[in-house]
């Protein structure tokens, strides 16, 4: 219906980087009504990842996986960019440091939500949910909109 992700669940984990993202693009699913590159064509929209290209450049199956529609969101160039990537660099960090950690990304929609000429719906924000082996979490809220330049870690919630 809005032609994104409702959400995803994906696993950081400590692993080296044996391929490299250049030369691969967005490929729509035949079987699921997803967003496509007209979508985010000409306007301050990038094609976030909801699970991380770098998490899983450890094979190239694994990589070409993360570049599907059914994994890509329509978010603010600046927060994809910025805060969002600084997290998601963070992530390696954490899981070479604590072990393999699992992440929960919800894409939310108020209900004034912006729909565009394309008719793809624009999520209001995002709850990144990281569970670390020992079962403690950290929560981050993230609205989809300019972050200003702020930390990452600005964007840290309860996780209720």
């Amino acid at each position: 219906l809005y032609q994104q992700p409702n959400w995803i669940t994906y696993c950081v984990r400590d692993v080296p980087k044996n391929v490299d993202r250049k030369g691969y693009n967005f490929r729509k699913d035949a079987q699921v009504w997803t967003s496509n590159n007209a979508d985010y064509k000409n306007n301050i929209w990038d094609k976030g990842h909801l699970a991380p290209a770098a998490a899983f450049s450890d094979s190239e199956g694994n990589l070409k996986a993360t570049f599907s529609f059914l994994n890509c969101t329509l978010q603010h160039q600046r927060l994809n960019r910025k805060e969002w990537a600084q997290l998601e660099q963070q992530l390696p960090d954490w899981a070479e440091a604590f072990g393999d950690m699992s992440v929960k990304v919800d894409v939310l929609f108020e209900s004034n939500h912006r729909v565009l000429p394309t008719g793809a719906h624009v999520p209001s924000g995002f709850i990144k949910r990281i569970q670390f082996p020992d079962a403690s979490t950290k929560c981050f809220y993230f609205p989809n909109e300019d972050t200003l330049n702020k930390n990452w870690s600005q964007f840290e919630v309860a996780c209720d």
